[in-house]
């Protein structure tokens, strides 16, 4: 089969291409036996076709409700001298053009095989001509988009961090030069995963392009005993010829409503204060029943108690892995402030930080060796915090057993989960060295069974995943907990960028977005109250400030707001998004989105101007997804707008010309006409 000069694999497309073969691009997997030879020779053995969609064990996954959403193609291939079979899992969706990918290696033989490299999905394209999207950044400014043209060479993003992290986000997408956010051809790829991962590009000699996604090789290796399986998380490949805001709508709605899951997936999210920048570690319980009061009073939902409350802990340096209370600062316990929140008609929220713990505390005194370590080597410090080994089931199993008697025993409806230092000195007390490179793997694993577990015994308690901000926003942590908080920069304008480079893949109803006060507490700017919640309205909406020290006028301004988020965010969180100015393009001064309800008899359009100019004339904007045939009002604004009027002729800007710094506004569209076209319309 390989024999003569007129057959090369280099120069044809591959499915999951293997090494050591007449390919010389980079491959898929790469196995190591015992007599220490990577060549391997899998053949097609056998195939399947069945209605739905199987859950990968261990891992989160889309899913399916109903056999006919989806269709899944498995494919088997054997290698007979090692006696190891891998299976291929495509799964197509009959509602979106997206397509989920996984591998799967079970080791039927006598040999203990080394995986080192197992990729997610691999996938040759016919030529090279795409620039390259991702989303990278770092704290406070997560999520920028950035834009490449496809080289000759090996072009990539990753995370060796131990989490997907904040630098770059496990999505990469190929546009074809002329796609816009509208039109033409993309193709997506994203990782359902939130440890260390690879997103590659590679050209070729011959200008073709290879995308392979999955684990990053880097320090990673896989001991498969006799009889052992390996799961591969998966890859959502999506295909648009709606450019790129097409690409993102699909992306949207199938992780809005077949990755995030349970009883919060299509609930109305409740509007939350959270504690946090009000008061960081100096509270009591009387200062937080006051906030709690004023809270409700504005119409404020749920409150939510952030850092401090457990252990000895008034500053970052201690108590992390002690969660029990602080009954200095709660005399009456988190079960008797919880209750005394819900007397005055408002939820209770907690926040836990149950992957790291502090060298200051019971849990590491009693349990040193429960750390993510090397023997013989120092521990890196990180916000004076360490990471618990999560490879460890015990570990798990006592961290789990904290927070779930605190869950039972407390009226609590929802838990704020952070986690916010990366793995440093990769080592496991538990594992022997050959398996010390599973540690990274291991360790999410742990993460994912915890969530399970908890989301399991607590279906009604709403999850909130967070990482020193947004740095773990991915698909993975989307499975258990349907909203993230999206970055700790809460500046409205800083927010700008880093909640349109967000939507590129996950919906509003997985972006935290609060009001926070200003001199803003990471950049020091000031905007208006207006303006904060301008860019807040599209997302899950909340405040992290003091509300017992806003002047009056304030408080009136924050109670509209909460009615006309209340009024609409139903819609707002299963309607379709568009991006319509960028903030990274041009000169990123202004930028606008808006979002259309289901049945498109509703928008809100939000457009922002970042800084004055003199004299800067009239300026429009180009509408999107609204009917043709439907009659729409703006609040605020005479007469009525035919939507091919607004979507082709654009809506005016009057109101903006000559404001200056910061300025914001929201329009509010609303269909009054839905059947037929009627009457002229009014000027």
């Amino acid at each position: 089969m390989y024999e003569g000069d007129s057959f090369s694999l280099d120069t044809l497309k591959q499915e999951y291409p293997s090494y050591g073969t007449t390919d010389f691009r980079e491959p898929a997997f790469q196995i190591l036996q015992e007599n220490g030879s990577r060549i391997t020779n899998f053949e097609y053995q056998h195939h399947k076709i069945y209605k739905g969609k199987p859950k990968l064990e261990g891992l989160p996954a889309t899913y399916v409700e109903k056999g006919e959403e989806a269709i899944t193609l498995e494919i088997s291939l054997y290698d007979k001298l090692i006696d190891t079979e891998i299976q291929l899992l495509y799964t197509v969706f009959s509602e979106w053009n997206a397509l989920a990918r996984s591998a799967r290696v079970v080791n039927h033989g006598q040999q203990a095989l080394n995986l080192t490299r197992i990729m997610s999905a691999s996938i040759d394209f016919f030529d090279s001509q795409f620039e390259m999207v991702h989303l990278s950044g770092s704290w406070g400014r997560e999520r920028y988009v950035k834009m490449r043209k496809l080289q000759p060479g090996i072009q990539s993003i990753s995370s060796t961090r131990g989490a997907s992290s904040s630098q770059h986000n496990p999505f990469i997408a190929l546009k074809r030069p002329d796609a816009t956010e509208h039109r033409g051809e993309v193709y997506g790829f994203s990782l359902v995963y939130s440890g260390n991962f690879l997103a590659q590009v590679e050209v070729d000699h011959y200008d073709v392009a290879r995308v392979t996604m999955g684990i990053h090789l880097f320090d990673f290796n896989w001991l498969l005993g006799q009889g052992e399986s390996f799961q591969t998380p998966e890859v959502v490949m999506v295909y648009s010829d709606q450019g790129l805001n097409g690409m993102s709508q699909t992306y949207h709605q199938l992780y809005r409503t077949r990755l995030a899951k349970g009883y919060w997936r299509d609930k109305e999210r409740p509007v939350l204060i959270n504690n946090w920048e009000a008061t960081y570690f100096h509270f009591d319980e009387e200062k937080l029943i006051k906030i709690a009061k004023t809270a409700k009073e504005l119409g404020i939902e749920l409150f939510v108690l952030d850092d401090g409350w457990f252990g000895k802990r008034n500053d970052s340096k201690t108590s992390l892995g002690d969660w029990f209370v602080n009954n200095r600062k709660l005399p009456s316990g988190i079960t008797g402030l919880a209750q005394k929140i819900n007397d005055l008609g408002m939820k209770f929220g907690l926040w836990f930080e149950p992957e790291m713990v502090s060298k200051d505390s019971r849990l590491y005194e009693q349990h040193p060796d429960w750390v993510i370590k090397v023997p013989g080597r120092r521990m890196s410090q990180g916000r004076n915090q360490y990471v618990l080994d999560f490879s460890r089931k015990e570990v798990v199993d006592h961290i789990y057993g904290m927070m779930a008697q605190i869950l039972r025993e407390a009226p609590i409806s929802y838990v704020k989960w952070d986690m916010n230092r990366y793995m440093t000195e990769i080592g496991s007390a538990d594992l022997p060295p050959e398996r010390q490179r599973e540690v990274p793997h291991r360790y999410i694993l742990g993460v994912y069974d915890l969530y399970e577990r908890l989301t399991t015994e607590f279906p009604h308690v709403l999850f909130e995943s967070c990482a020193a901000g947004g740095a773990r926003f991915d698909p993975g942590m989307l499975y258990y907990a349907p909203q993230t908080w999206t970055s700790d920069n809460t500046d409205a304008i800083e927010r700008l960028k880093i909640q349109y480079g967000t939507s590129f893949l996950y919906p509003l109803s997985a972006i935290g977005a609060h009001v926070t006060s200003v001199p803003n507490h990471q950049v020091k700017r000031i905007t208006s109250l207006e303006a904060r919640a301008h860019v807040a309205f599209f997302g899950v909406f909340g405040y992290e400030l003091d509300v017992t020290k806003l002047s009056e006028k304030d408080k009136q301004k924050v109670k509209e707001q909460i009615v006309f988020y209340k009024k609409n965010r139903k819609w707002i969180m299963n309607g379709t998004f568009y991006r319509i100015r960028s903030p990274f393009e041009d000169d990123g001064n202004i930028v606008s989105w808006m979002v259309v309800s289901e049945d498109q008899k509703e928008a809100l359009v939000g457009y922002y101007q970042v800084l004055g100019t003199a004299n800067p004339g009239f300026s429009r904007i180009l509408l999107k997804g609204l009917r043709t045939d439907y009659e729409y009002e703006i609040e605020g604004i005479d007469g009525t707008y035919f939507g091919d009027e607004l979507m082709y002729v654009g809506l005016l800007l009057e109101d903006a010309k000559g404001k200056g710094d910061f300025y914001s506004k929201i329009y509010k569209l609303k269909a009054i006409q839905s059947d037929e076209k009627v009457g002229m319309k009014n000027r």
